[in-house]
């Protein structure tokens, strides 16, 4: 294995300076409790020059990595909502001439659940409330299944081992890292792996694309999507303050498991604007936050009826 190689899968946050980073203030959330990385405006030439897609599309001079289908989703996403936006009127000069008086943001909707909405809410709360416990048996059993599906050639190391940071751990004990994230961040990992094989494997092992020199831990990365998007939907409260997370209630009404699909093109969609933006370790944070504002836009489309229809669904492979 390369010295780079180690470098991109060994790396924590203690590697930097020594000092812990945050992504979002975690007080209010249960037990999703500590996200991994943050900025560092020290970080000197490190600290890239953040450039909009357009931006990278009109100069081909600037060696950026994209990745074409996650261009085609966000030029998807950008013209749904142009001509939504032209039909609407809610934006466009049309409606400003035709509705002068209408409100630039219109007033939330939030339909009634349904009893299956209820119920499959309560059940992903109930989840959401789970911390992951390295005492428990069954915990650890689903630890070392994760192992198993990562590295399906490799023999399973101790709970405790140097090993696990191969994964994208942050120190010899994964079970420490949990503390962040509680038990459903663990069973989103396990469902990738099992139900996009190839995407996960890409990710895990970085595959794609140009990677940077210090490069994102990849299952500690994991644990900060589950926690973005439980934010982004407001689960923990159940109450959704966002066109975004309603779409998502009714995503769930045809998918018990739409939260961990949508954890999957999530994944997928960070390493893509990852690449993208041609990111490194400091920089995991704007990543994370741009990846939740093109989910959002993406849930926001119309004619979006299960996880499958989200044009970043498309970026994933089994």
């Amino acid at each position: 294995m390369s010295s780079s190689s180690n470098l991109r899968r060994r790396l924590h946050h203690g590697d930097v300076d020594g000092r812990k980073r945050e992504l979002y203030d975690t007080s209010d959330f249960g037990s999703l409790g500590e996200p991994l990385l943050g900025n560092d405006r020290e970080y000197g030439d490190r600290h890239r020059e953040q450039y909009s897609l357009e931006e990278l599309l009109d100069d081909p001079g600037r060696k950026v990595q994209l990745h074409w289908s996650f261009i085609f989703s966000q030029l998807l996403a950008q013209w749904a909502q142009w001509l939504a936006n032209i039909v609407l009127g809610s934006r466009s000069l049309f409606g400003r001439f035709t509705n002068p008086a209408l409100p630039s943001q219109t007033r939330l909707h939030v339909p009634a659940l349904t009893s299956l909405q209820e119920e499959r809410l309560r059940q992903l709360q109930s989840r959401l409330k789970v911390p992951f416990d390295g005492s428990r048996i069954e915990h650890q059993d689903a630890l070392k299944q994760l192992w198993r599906l990562a590295f399906p050639n490799r023999a399973l190391p101790p709970l405790k081992s140097e090993l696990w940071k191969e994964m994208g751990w942050q120190g010899t004990d994964p079970s420490t890292d949990f503390r962040g994230g509680g038990f459903i961040s663990l069973e989103n990992l396990i469902y990738y792996a099992e139900k996009y094989p190839e995407s996960f494997q890409c990710l895990l092992l970085k595959q794609d694309g140009q990677r940077a020199e210090w490069e994102y831990p990849f299952a500690v990365a994991g644990i900060n999507i589950s926690f973005m998007l439980a934010q982004m939907l407001d689960l923990q409260s159940g109450k959704p303050t966002s066109r975004a997370a309603v779409r998502f209630l009714d995503l769930l009404a045809d998918d018990e498991m739409a939260f961990d699909n949508l954890y999957c093109v999530a994944f997928q969609m960070m390493d893509a604007q990852w690449l993208a933006k041609g990111a490194s370790y400091m920089e995991f944070n704007d990543v994370l936050k741009s990846t939740r504002a093109q989910l959002e836009r993406e849930l926001e489309l119309e004619d979006i009826s299960s996880i499958k229809d989200l044009p970043a669904y498309n970026m994933l492979r089994r």
